[in-house]
């Protein structure tokens, strides 16, 4: 095998990958990046059996030929070099690589690759096309939410809902759940419902390359396919709990604050919170929202209070500072609505204006006070 290309070409190329390579396995084949040449093509590929990456760029072919290539010793040598040209090339018989540069020549040996597990042609009974940047909104919407829960395995990836007219996201962690349904996009010809893990999910960043992206679905896995990168992932055959249960239908108490102010208070406060608990007071007046902390053990204390519009009976509730800041770190408005019942019923937040086409819901479970 003999190619030459810019190292810049091929960092990018790299960083698409690297990120699925597992640090440490059972397989150490797997601690590889498989490198294939074929004319002027040089197609990488990254998997950890799970979740498999694939990245083609364009190089100045001399010889075709495959060899696994040590991830980390690649990346971090091809990372450190200026804008260059790299020429490789691999002995089948030694799998010793050698790469050249105007000033330098770097040996390294890789593995045969016979060795690197096979990704399987991939068939999709569906496939749905979207703009990146929509589904990239979706992830980084949801992907916070996921449970890291090994005992609740259909919990630990976000829940997308196919159907003729829109497509929902949903994400919990029994603590606090996101739902966003979208209008502006349709899910095909039939309602499909998948798991995808967020390991996969939080790749979809790093991964996107172009404008648009070609989602297929078969009955274990998902592709995603953009201009010259793929992302392939196992699905998470479990059955999703029914969110729609836990969402209460009767919180008639509407408070209405600016996100950013909120936040802030928040972040504030939370520091004099118990390092345990994480609990913040939410007191609810008349047109005001004191936000308060203590640590007894430490003797500390905090309280802060912030306009808001709210004209209904006074409500004392108590949270998880770290969901509260979450949930409105990752709402896309300037004001927001706390849909509110009693101090032991979920909160709803969404934004107080809708955008087109969408309904962002996040919902939070109260935590019991002391008084």
């Amino acid at each position: 095998m003999k190619f030459s290309i810019r190292s810049i070409d091929l960092q990018k190329a790299l960083a698409k990958t690297v990120s699925v390579v597992p640090t440490r396995s059972t397989l150490p084949i797997l601690e590889n990046l498989l490198f294939d040449v074929n004319a002027n093509t040089l197609k990488i590929t990254a998997t950890d059996l799970e979740i498999s990456v694939s990245v083609s760029l364009e190089v100045q072919g001399m010889q075709n030929g495959t060899v696994a290539i040590p991830a980390k010793r690649i990346f971090d040598t091809v990372r450190a070099l200026p804008d260059t040209v790299i020429t490789f090339s691999a002995d089948k018989e030694s799998n010793k690589i050698k790469m050249k540069t105007e000033n330098g020549e770097y040996t390294l040996t890789g593995e045969s690759s016979d060795e690197f597990p096979t990704t399987p042609e991939f068939k999709g009974e569906s496939e749905i096309s979207f703009d990146v940047t929509l589904i990239q909104k979706l992830v980084n919407t949801t992907l916070f939410a996921v449970s890291a829960d090994e005992l609740r395995p259909s919990m630990m990836g976000v829940l997308l809902q196919f159907s003729k007219n829109e497509m929902r996201a949903v994400a919990t962690d029994g603590h606090r759940m996101v739902r966003i349904i979208n209008k502006n996009m349709s899910g095909g010809k039939e309602s499909k419902d998948i798991i995808i893990p967020s390991k996969a999910l939080s790749l979809f960043d790093k991964v996107a390359a172009g404008t648009d992206v070609k989602i297929l679905i078969s009955k274990t896995h998902v592709l995603f396919k953009f201009e010259n990168t793929s992302l392939i992932s196992r699905l998470i055959e479990e059955k999703y709990p029914n969110y729609e249960t836990v969402i209460p239908l009767d919180n008639d108490k509407t408070l209405v604050v600016n996100k950013h102010e909120m936040l802030q208070s928040v972040r504030r406060v939370s520091l004099y919170s118990n390092s345990t608990t994480h609990q913040i007071r939410m007191t609810i007046g008349k047109d005001e929202l004191k936000v308060t902390a203590e640590d007894v053990d430490f003797g500390s204390e905090a309280k802060e209070k912030i306009s808001c519009d709210y004209n209904n009976e006074d409500l004392e509730i108590g949270f998880n500072s770290a969901y509260v800041i979450d949930v409105l770190s990752h709402l896309d408005a300037d004001e927001i609505q706390f849909k509110l019942s009693s101090p032991n019923r979920a909160a709803i937040i969404s934004p107080q204006v809708q955008k087109d086409g969408e309904d962002v819901l996040m919902l939070i479970m109260p935590v019991r006070l002391n008084n």
